[in-house]
């Protein structure tokens, strides 16, 4: 590939980017809204909304800065995309509630569901196929697993049991939705992945996420 195409390559990646954690948030939005069962981070964040009576968006902002600050200690180097990571996902969550007008029947419920979880695992592809860096959560869990020794999905089913549990004690929501979400995302983020790739740079091999191992950030 000519050298030419370098600043082509790096708009791309950059349109991937910030479309993908967009379309993160909108996605995470859906199942908000689905009333059927969040993903483990928004579980947390939707009872700190409750709890707070802050939007959920803005939460999921202060959580993920106060996850950012985590990193200080576990040594992790945050890149454009962890601290984008941070605004534009809350942002957009808070954005598309605003817009989707309440679903009161399961013939709205589960269709929003399963959009919510498909659009989710399309955007995890997105953004992470990028490569500009990991989400401040997915950098927790590899931190974590630098400092103890312990496997990365220890690592992550471990915070993610205890954000669940948090934020169902706090009043976020639970359900087949979770469950499904679960079961799910890993293998439609693998699909997106390889769809969404970005061909990588002359002399470099195809990477996921720099400094990322695949596995710290596709859910178990």
């Amino acid at each position: 590939m000519s050298r030419r195409s370098a600043p082509g390559r790096t708009t791309r990646r950059l349109i991937q980017l910030y479309a993908g954690l967009a379309l993160y948030g909108a996605s995470s939005a859906l199942l908000v809204e689905s009333g059927l069962g969040l993903e483990p981070w928004n579980v947390l964040h939707q009872g700190l909304a409750k709890l707070t009576g802050l939007s959920i968006g803005m939460v999921s902002i202060v959580v993920g800065a106060a996850v950012l600050l985590l990193w200080i200690p576990l040594r992790q180097r945050p890149g454009l995309g962890t601290v984008s990571n941070v605004f534009v996902v809350g942002v957009a969550m808070d954005g598309t509630l605003a817009l989707v007008p309440d679903a009161h029947t399961l013939a709205v419920r589960i269709p929003l569901l399963v959009l919510g979880i498909l659009l989710n695992g399309a955007a995890t592809g997105l953004y992470i196929s990028a490569r500009f860096g990991p989400g401040p959560r997915d950098g927790l869990m590899t931190g974590l697993h630098r400092l103890t020794g312990r496997s990365i999905r220890l690592m992550r089913t471990a915070v993610e049991l205890a954000v669940v549990a948090t934020g169902f004690a706090l009043g976020g929501t639970i359900g087949v939705g979770t469950v499904l979400y679960a079961l799910a995302i890993g293998p439609l983020a693998q699909l997106f992945l390889r769809l969404f790739a970005v061909p990588p740079a002359p002399g470099r091999g195809t990477v996921v996420a720099a400094g990322q191992p695949e596995g710290a950030i596709l859910p178990r």
